[in-house]
């Protein structure tokens, strides 16, 4: 991994943003030919699993464990203008442990099926058997825009600024959105770090072009993974901190708990080019 990904460090700045709002823009982390790249990958990707699912044109598609699907998938894990922002927050022991892009069509003139929106907090049974108020944090995402969600109205990210910090909110009714919901104004390029228990949803999306979004997720490496990861194929082509983030433990289970240097080489990456001071948790 290059040094001059420090030059994304976390900053103070986006630290206290985080933590008081639960997630954070990260403008311009992609160039303008990449995101175009990307974004005619997902098409083929949609264009193939659409059918296999028996998807409308304006259903949403939500398809897991794509890394393996195409190398700039791969070089987003660890990508220099994000990565650095991800263990600011979780430190040196975390893996990918979940991926998934979703493409969400326009509507097309139809009427939403609801109109509150689909409002949750990530990781399914942790929120029921994490016994504490608030639950801990455990993971994030990075959400990679590919389109273009400046305006409102484009099937944006929707989020409750600080509801990380409580377990649950307040629907008002079925056909209300919770207080304090705001839209993400996230343009093609951007990407939005979130807290994997803030209280977010995706947006309707009124505009004439299909929202799509990469999302990874980081953890601990003691949690397992959300999705089936089919990723260890990849390895002999990875430098030891890819490795890592995708899931190697070459110590084996024990080291999943307690690592060992091999296990965790983003700990000694870390200690290199920071200091100690860096890795004392």
């Amino acid at each position: 991994m290059d040094a001059s990904c420090l030059d994304y460090a976390l900053t103070e700045a986006e630290r206290r943003e985080f933590e008081q709002n639960g997630f954070m823009v990260v403008r311009d982390v992609l160039p303008e030919d990449m995101v175009a790249e990307l974004g005619a990958v997902v098409d083929r990707i949609d264009a193939e699993q659409r059918p296999k699912r028996g998807l409308e044109p304006h259903q949403m598609l939500n398809h897991f464990d794509f890394i393996q699907e195409h190398d700039l998938f791969l070089d987003l894990v660890d990508w220099p203008q994000t990565f650095p922002k991800v263990f600011g927050i979780l430190g040196w022991h975390i893996q990918i442990y979940h991926t998934h892009v979703i493409v969400t069509p326009p509507l097309n003139g139809r009427m939403p099926e609801r109109k509150r929106l689909g409002w949750h907090q990530d990781s399914g049974r942790l929120n029921l058997d994490m016994e504490t108020s608030p639950r801990p944090r455990i993971s994030l995402k990075v959400a990679f825009f590919l389109t273009d969600c400046s305006e409102t109205d484009r099937g944006n990210f929707h989020a409750v600024p600080g509801s990380h910090l409580q377990n649950g909110i307040e629907m008002p009714d079925e056909d209300r959105d919770p207080d304090g919901a705001v839209p993400i104004r996230a343009a093609a390029g951007d990407a939005v770090i979130f807290d994997r228990r803030v209280w977010h949803a995706s947006g309707q999306n009124f505009s004439p072009h299909a929202r799509k979004v990469l999302f990874y997720g980081y953890s601990y490496r003691w949690l397992r993974p959300r999705d089936d990861m089919t990723v260890e194929h990849l390895f002999d082509r990875c430098a030891p901190i890819r490795r890592q983030l995708l899931g190697a433990g070459p110590s084996g289970g024990h080291g999943y708990t307690s690592p060992r240097d091999e296990d965790v080489p983003l700990r000694e990456w870390l200690r290199e080019h920071l200091g100690d001071e860096a890795v004392v948790r």
